[in-house]
Order: C-alpha cells, then structure tokens, then sequence
C-alpha cells in the first residue's frame, strides 16, 4: 500500500494527518513533499500531528479549531486524550453571502419513487398502523396486543428464536448436546405470509412517560405522539388511555388537530378505566384495529416524485473514518435530495459543538440563525449546570476509534447535512415544512436523535455507523450505513450500506453518495427493506428536555 493509501489530510489547513491503516513506530510517512517518521505506532482512525506542537497549540482538523494541546510533542507523534483536549472557535451571527454550487442531478430528474399518498399532499415511504399509550401504565396491555397481532397476521420476526428454544428444551429433553448443536434456520429475507399486504407494519410507542415527572414532560409527550399519529408513513392509529394521567386524551387529541387541522386516518381510543375489565378493552382493541386494518389495506403504492422524500441523517458508534467516508457520502446524497427540492434533516445539537460557525453562515434566515444559537446555548448551558457540556459528547467507543476532542466528532457528523443552505432550525417535535435542509434540535443520543428526527417529518432515515449500532425506529425506515467494510461484513446482519471502498480509494464520495440515494429510492418503494425494519428494530426514547448528550 503506498502512502497515499495510508494517510489522508482531510482539509487544506489540517495540521494532523489520518492513519487509514495501522502505522508502526519508525515509520516515514511521505505526504504533499514533505516527510513525517511517527513517534509511536498509529493505529487506523487515530491523527498524528505534522509538526512540533508546544502546549496550548491549536488543532486544526476539518479545517477548522477541534482542541489544543497539553504538552509538548515532536512531528509524527500521536494524538491521544493525554495530550489533547477539546477546543473550538466561539461562535456568533454575522451577515454571510454563503453561496452553494448544487451537484449535478440529471440522472435523478426524471425518477420517481412509489410511495403511500396522503390527503395532504405528504407521500409516505410505508404505511403503518400505529399503537400509543399516554402512559406507562398501558405498555403492558400494548405488549399484550402487540403478541397476538404481530403472531396471528405475519409481523412477527422472534418466532425463529421461539424455534431455536424449543429445539434446546428438546435436546435438553433427550439428554443431547448443546453446546455444538445446529441451531440455524434458513429464511428469506422479506416476509411472505402477511394477511394484509399492504400495510408494512403494526408499530408499538411504547415509553415510560405520560404522568409522574412535570406537566411540561407530558405536554412535550403529547406534541411527539401527535407528530407520530400525523407521520406519513401512519395509517391509523389505535391509542390506550388508562384514565387519570397527567397527558389526558383529550389534550392529545387537541395536539393532533393543532398539528394537522385536516387528520383524516382512522383513529381510536380505549380508556381502561372506563372498560369492564382488561379482557374487554383488549379484545375492542384488537377487534377494532382488525378493521382500521383491512380499510388501510386498500392504500396501495403510487409513483412519487423524490422532491417527496424527507430524509433524516444520523451517526451513531462513529470511529474515526465516520467523517471521512460515510458522513460526507451521505452529505453528498444529501445534496442531492436538495437540489432535487426534497428535505433532509440534521440533527443531535450536541454533536455540532465546534461547526456551529459554519452552520450559522450558511443559514438563510437571520431569524433562524439566531434561534439555531439560542437553541444551542441554552441545551449546552443546562449540561454544564450538572457538570457535564458539550465537550462530554464522545463516547469510550468513539474515542478509542479516534475521535478524541467532541469538535472532531461534531465536525464530521456534520458533514452528514451536505453542503447546502440552511432553509431551517427547528426546536423538537416541529414539524419539517420548507424543501432544503433543516436542523433538528435532538440529544445525540441514538434513539432519541431518530426519535425525534421521525417527529419532524423524516420519512427515511441515513444512520451511519463505524462501530455497529443496532438502532432502527417504529414508523421511520432506518438505512444503516457503514464507514469501513470489515464492520460491513463483520455486522452484515444490520449494515445495509457499506462505504469502505471510500477508504481503499476504490470510489470517490460522489460515486457512493449516488448509489446511497439509488438504495434510498428502493427502500422508499418497498423494492428493498432495510435490515432494521426486518429485525424489528423498533426503538422510541421520547426526550424530557434534560441533559441528554
């Protein structure tokens, strides 16, 4: 492998070079005519610095301020937790001509993809039946309905270990091994025996708010269900009341009309304290679900022009390649579903600390600016209230991969929104209204990031991931994209997209954010089904606007 195999700058004004493969001590590195020997071995995803530092010197990656350093260090050695701590530039509104060249998007113009039409207008990449409760309480009643459903009209994706269990009773029965017992079973990949066909899924929010905690945790509850009932890819909805919650019914209701004045599903509701018994409020559930069922089984897929696709992006168990591969592929996919009038959704404010300047340039809408500022400030603030801040962020996974400083992980995961304007800043639970691309304000948190990226309107979600993250969501189909392909194939059960061939220089970032939107386009149509929505990887954190990073 030559050098240029071995290392890259990722901008210009970079003072830290990225091992892309392990480096050993004594070694010299040769890169832009200049030579480097390393200090110490350099293991893949890990920077080394390019020349002497002296305590308190800036590192610049990205371009930009991402910590300084502790002590002093010769060329070549490297960046690490003991030498360096997170830094980032402050930031402030200032008038900003940002101009933006879009990618060329001729071979797109014309597709379509086939998607759920809904009466106002909104195209939904599956069409769902969803069930909520407005408390806590009634998860319990929902794991009841859930069981008989997903069981009797073909959901279910747990029966092959229902079958792997009973096969241990059995050997254990008959005195046999099973340490070396077989236990695999083949299977297709799409289901095949769904009664309705049609509808893709029975979806479950099940959650643990709704009373106890403040009045504000169950309004903001309230506003994230109803954003969920009014979601594009919900058909119906059945919601489980037990009675005297803080998060009544009614204010419920009254969120969903506020939401859309014009929600027409099919929606019911069941209040247990008004039932003659737990038998009897389940079993109207299901009977009354049966029939929302076969009424949003006639909804079929209709071409859909891709300015219809609303898509979220995410990282999650980023390394230290997330910002060199998959982050800006899914940032050129994300161009261009822009350029195409479509939305994309940037979100986890906690996870911008250190590219807030560049975001704030590129924002439209002064307005909007200085919300996005004002959001920032204040989420920051509560966490360093606890002792805790931003610069908490990266996780011991995240930093063992490389990403050592937040404002090194915050600038790469930005590079998921592309390089379009700002159209947008929206606080969590507002819904995505404007073509272009809008932020999000969510934890960084996996579950709660998609949680609420789906609140906002994402219709698809681009979750990449360095370490492996086994996260999906209820009614939002979640692409998992790699950033290296050893965990491509290591994880090849929940990876749909591997972009490793950025790494060995085999593709450029233009060629796999294409193929990520051509795979985006499938997944929209039902063509494909991304492995989290086959493992059922249905995961909902609502966020009580606490200090979550």
């Amino acid at each position: 492998m030559g050098n240029r195999h071995k290392v890259i700058k990722v901008h210009p004004l970079d003072n830290v070079l990225v091992a892309l493969t392990d480096l050993r001590k004594g070694e010299e590195i040769v890169y832009e005519n200049a030579s480097y020997v390393l200090q110490e071995d350099i293991h893949a995803k890990h920077k080394f610095f390019l020349t002497d530092m002296q305590p308190g010197d800036g590192i610049i990656m990205y371009g930009v301020l991402v910590g300084r350093t502790q002590t002093a260090l010769k060329a070549g050695s490297l960046m690490s937790t003991s030498n360096t701590k997170h830094a980032a530039d402050p930031y402030t509104y200032r008038p900003y001509q940002y101009e933006w060249k879009a990618p060329d998007v001729s071979k797109f113009k014309d597709r379509v993809f086939m998607g759920y039409h809904r009466s106002d207008g909104r195209v939904g990449t599956a069409n769902y039946w969803l069930f909520m409760p407005t408390v806590f309480c009634e998860n319990r009643n929902l794991d009841v309905i859930k069981e008989a459903l997903h069981s009797q009209l073909g959901y279910a994706v747990t029966d092959k270990y229902k079958q792997k269990t009973q096969w241990l009773v059995e050997l254990y029965q008959q005195g046999k091994d099973i340490d070396t017992a077989d236990l695999s079973i083949k299977e297709s990949s799409v289901p095949t025996n769904r009664l309705f066909k049609n509808v893709d899924g029975i979806k479950f929010l099940n959650h643990q708010g709704g009373c106890g905690g403040t009045r504000q945790d169950a309004a903001t509850l309230s506003k994230l269900l109803a954003a969920y009932a009014d979601h594009p890819n919900v058909a119906g909805v059945t919601i489980l009341s037990l009675g005297c919650q803080n998060l009544q019914t009614q204010n419920l209701l009254d969120d969903i009309k506020a939401h859309n004045p014009s929600f027409d599903k099919p929606l019911y509701v069941f209040e247990q304290q008004q039932s003659q018994s737990e038998e009897q409020l389940i079993t109207e559930a299901i009977r009354k679900t049966f029939l929302g069922l076969i009424e949003i089984n006639q909804i079929e897929r209709k071409p859909a022009t891709l300015d219809k696709l609303c898509i979220g992006v995410k990282c999650g168990g980023s390394d230290g390649f997330s910002g060199i591969s998959a982050n800006p592929a899914v940032g050129y996919t994300s161009d261009l579903v822009v350029a195409l009038g479509g939305k994309i959704l940037l979100a986890e404010f906690p996870e911008l600390c250190g590219a807030e300047q560049q975001l704030i340039d590129r924002t439209i809408d002064e307005a909007a600016a200085k919300k996005f500022i004002h959001l920032m400030q204040t989420y920051n603030n509560l966490a360093v209230k606890v002792g805790s801040g931003f610069d908490m962020n990266p996780s011991p996974g995240n930093i063992r991969d490389g990403l050592i400083t937040d404002a090194i992980k915050s600038n790469g995961a930005a590079k998921k929104g592309g390089e379009s304007p700002v159209v947008d800043v929206l606080d969590y639970t507002e819904p995505a209204t404007k073509p272009g691309l809008s932020l999000v304000c969510t934890p960084g948190n996996d579950v709660e990031a998609t949680t609420g990226k789906a609140a906002s309107g994402a219709t698809l979600i681009l979750f990449t991931t360095g370490l492996g993250t086994p996260t999906g969501n209820p009614v939002c189909p979640t692409i998992k994209v790699a950033t290296n392909s050893s965990l491509a194939k290591r994880m090849a059960d929940i990876i749909d997209i591997d972009t490793g061939a950025i790494i060995e220089g085999e593709k450029t970032i233009q060629q796999m954010g294409e193929e990520i939107l051509e795979y985006c386009i499938k997944a929209a149509s039902g063509e494909v089904i991304p492995k989290a929505v086959l493992l059922n990887q249905d995961d909902f954190i609502p966020w009580k606007r606490g200090v979550s990073l």
